[in-house]
């Protein structure tokens, strides 16, 4: 029997997907396979979809970072702000003008100096080549919405 959360989560290659359940109008409650469940809406407190793009945005590239600058000393600060326009034209809603943000210190000494030297490659390789998330959207890969098959 395989690992269920090598398959469904981490950074490893294969099959990845979330189910939403209808709680009322315009909220969902959201689950991925591994259990952790987040409640997401269109309005109230409840993080929005399109939130959600920037936080995962965000949150690819902060993991990312975080592994190659943190291999020798925790940060002091860091704080990864994720915006961007949401607009409307002639193509549909979309959004326009994304970015990320990093804030982040690390404290005196070689290993804080080491990490702070790793921070610019850090985000160039997570942008060109590991973050899935905004890798995926500057490719414009494709969405195939259905119906379910009965």
């Amino acid at each position: 029997m395989t690992d269920m959360a090598e398959e469904t989560g981490g950074t490893g290659t294969g099959h990845r997907s979330v189910t939403l359940t209808r709680v009322e109008k315009g909220v969902f409650d959201v689950t991925n396979e591994r259990g952790g469940t987040m409640r997401i809406g269109g309005g109230g407190e409840q993080f929005s979809p399109v939130e959600l793009l920037l936080a995962a945005i965000a949150g690819c590239t902060a993991i990312d970072v975080d592994f190659i600058t943190t291999k020798r000393v925790d940060p002091t600060g860091f704080t990864v702000v994720a915006s961007g326009e949401k607009v409307k034209d002639d193509t549909g809603n979309h959004m326009a003008g994304l970015t990320v943000e990093f804030s982040v210190t690390f404290p005196e000494g070689a290993d804080g100096d080491t990490a702070r030297d790793r921070l610019p490659s850090a985000l160039v390789r997570s942008h060109d080549r590991l973050c899935t998330v905004s890798r995926t959207v500057e490719r414009g890969t494709p969405v195939d919405t259905r119906e379910a098959s009965s």
